[in-house]
């Protein structure tokens, strides 16, 4: 099997189509859950599954740290230890560089890291971000970049892009070619059109599997991510995957499809969902609000997911209200729920023609609310 990106049907810049690899097909637009440390946090990889995932997200600082990469490759691999056959993508360490800066020193060879759970050192390189990422089977490997910050300057923001990109050189050489396996490159370049067009440039030059777009969602609001995203992605290769990093909210995920993305993860939808934050066809819950203590209605009687099925907005409220532990399993599996359907949605639209009336239509349930 070919890691390969087979394009179905665009309508505008949106885009369907199929990612596929050494662990399964990815239909696309796709959003990922984020295993960080090897796990989608209060879910069962069963229950991540059945929320309509085919690709989970972990990541290369974490696991590097706990259990270790080379622990995680004697117990048969990320995909054995995880439960997860389908596929993985690692992310490099790259946004720990900019989220630890307290605790990392870096230089041209590398990053120097504290780690935050017990103050040991650790090195990063390139080259041993591809290691680690080799050690953990990960299906989709993510070059080492630098996490540009926002705000940054233009002249910051070059001399991190042309860092990343001198590290994105070195980390194409130390990957390992595996029948089914790819490895993305990051456009970097904070908000500057030219800096992510010259970023864009050299990394279509290494001829990456696919192309990440990284450094958004960092503080710079979605209109300008969204021009950002306007500037760069008619300029990654078509017959290749594009994927959008940290990103994001529904409202985010609609706009980013609509200009070419096919591929997303983010922490949202699991972190609102343990903080009793519902994400709906109507809109936002906070399922702690009093409005819901006795409301006998289902969370969103447009899903099909264990919480919406099965339980109440009053029973949901409960549970958290008692502090228990079922209450953010259910909302983490209803968010997750939630987040496939609308790519499914999307790319259902896409094949049909009818993109921009399917976002239309949903930003007009979110608008209307709980009536």
């Amino acid at each position: 099997m070919n890691f390969s990106y087979e394009l179905h049907a665009t309508d505008s810049a949106a885009r369907a189509g199929t990612l596929h690899t050494a662990h399964g097909d990815v239909p696309t637009p796709t959003f990922m859950a984020v295993g960080t440390a090897g796990t989608v946090k209060a879910m069962t990889a069963d229950a991540v599954r059945a929320t309509g995932a085919n690709i989970v997200l972990g990541n290369t600082y974490h696991l590097m740290l706990r259990p270790t990469a080379e622990r995680v490759a004697r117990l048969g691999g990320l995909h054995k230890m995880m439960d997860w056959p389908q596929p993985i993508l690692t992310d490099s360490g790259g946004f720990q560089i900019m989220s630890l800066a307290k605790l990392r020193k870096m230089t041209e060879d590398g990053v120097t890291f504290q780690s935050h759970t017990d103050g040991s050192k650790h090195f990063l390189s390139p080259e041993r971000s591809m290691e680690i990422q080799y050690l953990l089977d990960a299906t989709i490997t993510m070059v080492l970049d630098e996490c540009t910050p926002f705000p940054a300057t233009h002249e910051e923001a070059a001399i991190s892009m042309r860092m990343s990109t001198r590290w994105a050189k070195r980390s194409r050489t130390a990957f390992v070619a595996r029948e089914g396996y790819g490895q993305f490159g990051i456009v970097q370049g904070g908000v500057y059109e030219d800096l992510r067009l010259e970023s864009a440039e050299a990394l279509r030059e290494l001829n990456f599997e696919g192309y990440a777009i990284g450094g958004l969602a960092v503080g710079e609001g979605q209109a300008m991510m969204f021009a950002t995203l306007d500037v760069t992605t008619p300029h990654l290769p078509i017959n290749k995957p594009r994927y959008l990093m940290g990103v994001g909210t529904p409202d985010d995920l609609l706009g980013a499809v609509a200009r070419g993305v096919d591929m997303f993860d983010c922490v949202m939808p699991t972190r609102a969902g343990r903080t009793a934050r519902a994400f709906t066809s109507q809109g936002v819950f906070n399922l702690r609000n009093a409005r819901f203590i006795d409301d006998d209605k289902p969370l969103d009687a447009t899903c099909t997911c264990l919480g919406c099925s099965r339980h109440s907005r009053a029973y949901l409220h409960h549970l958290f209200r008692c502090e228990e532990i079922l209450g953010p399993m259910l909302l983490t599996i209803h968010n997750l729920t939630y987040y496939q359907s609308l790519m499914q949605g999307a790319r259902a639209a896409i094949l049909a023609q009818n993109f921009e009336a399917y976002c239309a239509n949903t930003r007009a349930g979110w608008a209307a609310g709980d009536d």
